[in-house]
C-alpha cells in the first residue's frame, strides 16, 4: 500500500526560516556556562591543591627523609633492631650470612661499614661520594634504636640546619650514585661479646626504587588516596555534570517531539546561562511554529466552511442543467458534475482535518471497541475483489474518538485498497503491546521509498505528484489519520514491510473500562 501523494510541498514551510530571531530573554546575573566548567575546575583544583599540601605539610619534610615522618620510620626501626639483634647473637664470622638472608628476605643490599666509611662486611663494598658525604657527620652517640638530634651551628640557615639534622639522624635516606639508586643508612650499636664490646657501625642498604621492597613505601596508602581523590572528583563535579546532560537531554528530547509535529512541548528555562538561553529560544521556536501551524489549519478549515454554501448551490445547479440539458451538453454538464463532486470531496476531507486538529472540545474521549470500529470501516471501505483478514480480540478497548477512530480506519484501508489491493490480501490486525494498543493495515504493495516514509503523513505529499482520480485522492488521507490519532492522545507511524508491502501502525491508549 502507498500513501496519497501530492507534488505540492508544505506550505509555510520556509517562511518561518525567514522571520527575524528572537532577542535572548535576558536574566539578571547570568553567567556563561564556560565560565561555570572553568569556575568549577579550578575550585575543585584548588581543593585538591590545599588538601594535598596540608597533608604534606603533616606528614613530609621536603627532601627524601620525610619518608620516615610516617610508618616507614616504624618498619625501618623494625628492621634494624631484628638485624641488630641476630648479629648481635651471632658470630662475627656470621654476620655475613645474616645480611645475605636478610638480603633476600628484604629484596635489598645490605652491609656493614664504620661511621669514617670503611667497610666491614657485605656485599655492597663502594658508595657514592653523597653518600660517603651523609656517612660523614657524627652525631651524637645514640643508644640502640634511639635517634641522636644534631645541633646545627649557630647562625646557620634554615636549610643548613635541616641538613645538619638529617646528616646526624639515626636515619638517612637519598638517592645517589650512577646509575642513580636509593640508600638507606641506619646508625645504630652492636653490643656482641665476641666483637670485642659495643661498637657504633652503619647498616646500609641499597634498592633499585623508592620503595625499597615495601620498607619505605607502602602502595596500599598512595592506591587508597588515588582511589579517594577520583571518588571526590566525581562526587565534586557530578552535579554540574548531571544538571548539562539533563539539561541537553531535556532539549533533545523537546526538538525530537518538535519534529514529529507536536509543537505544545516546553523546555525548563530555570538555568541562567547559555543553556538556559537556547531552552527559550527552543520554546520560542515552538511556539511560532505552532501558530504557524494551527493558523494554517485553521485557514483551511474556514476555507472549506466558507466554500461548503456555495458549493452545494453549485452542485444542485449542475444536477438541475445534467437533467435539461440536451445531447450535445450533457457530455459538459456530466464533467462539471463530476469535477464538482471533487471539489466537494476535497472540502469535506478539509473540514474533517480541521475537526480533528481544532476540535478538542467537541471530541469526547471514551471508551471504544476496536473490533466495532474495524467492522464499520470495513462496511464503508470493503471490496469484493480484495481479501481482507482481520485479527482482534473481541474485547479490545482503547481510549478514543468513536467517529474518529472509524474515519482513521475507513482511509487507511481505503489507501491500502487503492495502492495494494491488486497485489495480494490486506491485514487489519490489532493487539495490546504494553499500555497501548496497536492497530496495524498492512498490504502486499511495491511499498514507498525509504526516505519518503517520514513525509507521508503531510499534507498534500504525494510520491508521484499525481492528483488524478484514478491514482488517489488530493493527499489528505495519511493527514487526517495523524490528526485523528493524535487527537485521541495517539501516534501513528509508517513503515515498508519485507520483502514488499507497506505497514501503518497506529498507537493508541488502552481504555480502563
Amino acid at each position: 500500500m502507498q500513501s496519497e501523494r501530492t507534488d505540492a510541498e508544505t506550505r509555510g514551510r520556509g517562511d518561518a526560516g525567514r522571520e527575524r530571531r528572537s532577542r535572548f530573554f535576558v536574566l539578571p546575573l547570568r553567567i556563561p556556562l564556560s565560565a561555570k566548567i572553568l569556575g568549577w575546575f579550578f575550585l575543585n583544583l584548588t581543593v585538591l591543591t590545599v588538601v594535598f599540601v596540608l597533608l604534606f605539610n603533616a606528614q613530609f619534610q621536603f627532601d627524601l627523609d620525610w619518608v620516615f615522618s610516617g610508618s616507614a620510620r616504624q618498619r625501618v626501626d623494625a628492621m634494624r633492631t631484628l638485624i641488630v639483634g641476630e648479629l648481635n647473637a651471632a658470630a662475627p664470622d656470621d654476620w655475613g650470612a645474616v645480611l645475605d638472608r636478610f638480603s633476600d628476605v628484604y629484596d635489598l643490599r645490605f652491609s656493614l661499614f664504620e661511621s669514617d666509611g670503611k667497610h666491614l662486611i657485605g656485599s655492597v663494598t663502594e658508595l657514592p661520594e653523597e653518600v660517603r658525604q651523609r656517612m660523614a657527620a657524627t652525631p651524637t652517640p645514640p643508644k640502640p634504636g634511639v635517634s641522636a638530634p644534631v645541633q646545627a651551628a649557630p647562625g646557620a640557615t634554615p636549610q643548613a640546619a635541616s641538613r645538619s639534622r638529617n646528616a646526624g639522624a639515626s636515619r638517612a635516606f637519598l638517592r645517589a650514585g650512577d646509575p642513580p639508586r636509593y640508600w638507606l643508612l641506619l646508625r645504630t650499636r652492636l653490643d656482641n661479646p665476641q666483637a670485642g664490646g659495643p661498637m657504633r657501625v652503619i647498616l646500609v642498604a641499597r634498592a633499585d626504587s623508592l620503595s625499597m621492597g615495601g620498607l619505605i613505601l607502602d602502595p596500599a596508602p598512595w592506591l587508597g588516596l588515588a582511589v579517594g581523590t577520583v571518588v571526590f572528583s566525581i562526587l565534586f563535579w557530578f552535579p554540574l555534570l548531571h544538571g548539562i546532560t539533563r539539561s541537553i537531554g531535556q532539549m533533545t528530547h523537546t526538538t525530537r517531539e518538535i519534529a514529529e509535529g507536536r509543537f505544545d512541548v516546553r523546555v525548563s528555562t530555570r538555568r541562567q546561562d547559555e543553556l538556559g538561553s537556547l531552552a527559550e529560544s527552543i520554546n520560542q521556536m515552538a511556539a511560532r511554529l505552532n501558530g504557524f501551524v494551527k493558523g494554517q489549519k485553521r485557514f483551511l478549515g474556514d476555507i472549506a466552511h466558507e466554500l461548503c454554501s456555495p458549493l452545494a448551490r453549485l452542485q444542485m445547479v449542475l444536477g438541475i442543467m445534467e437533467q435539461r440539458a440536451g445531447e450535445g451538453q450533457r457530455e459538459y454538464t456530466k464533467s462539471a458534475v463530476e469535477k464538482a463532486e471533487q471539489i466537494a470531496a476535497l472540502v469535506n476531507e478539509l473540514l474533517v482535518f480541521s475537526r480533528a486538529s481544532f476540535g478538542a472540545a467537541a471530541i469526547r474521549l471514551g471508551a471504544v471497541n476496536v473490533r466495532q470500529a474495524m467492522e464499520e470501516a470495513l462496511r464503508r471501505e470493503a471490496s469484493e475483489r480484495v481479501e481482507i483478514i482481520t485479527e482482534v480480540a473481541e474485547e479490545l478497548s482503547v481510549l478514543a474518538d468513536s467517529p474518529l477512530l472509524v474515519r482513521a480506519l475507513a482511509n487507511l484501508l481505503r489507501n491500502a485498497i487503492r495502492h495494494g489491493g491488486e497485489c495480494g490480501g490486506i491485514t487489519l490486525a490489532a493487539a495490546k503491546v504494553g499500555g497501548v494498543v496497536e492497530i496495524r493495515v498492512s498490504d502486499s504493495g511495491p511499498g514507498v521509498p525509504e526516505e519518503e516514509l517520514p513525509k507521508l503523513f503531510d499534507a498534500f505529499y504525494r510520491v508521484d505528484g499525481s492528483r488524478t482520480r484514478e491514482t488517489g485522492g488530493v493527499g489528505l488521507g495519511l493527514t487526517i489519520v495523524k490528526a485523528c490519532a493524535e487527537a485521541c492522545n495517539g501516534s501513528v507511524l509508517a513503515r515498508n514491510r519485507q520483502p514488499h508491502g507497506l505497514e501503518v501502525l497506529v498507537r493508541l491508549p488502552v481504555s480502563a473500562a
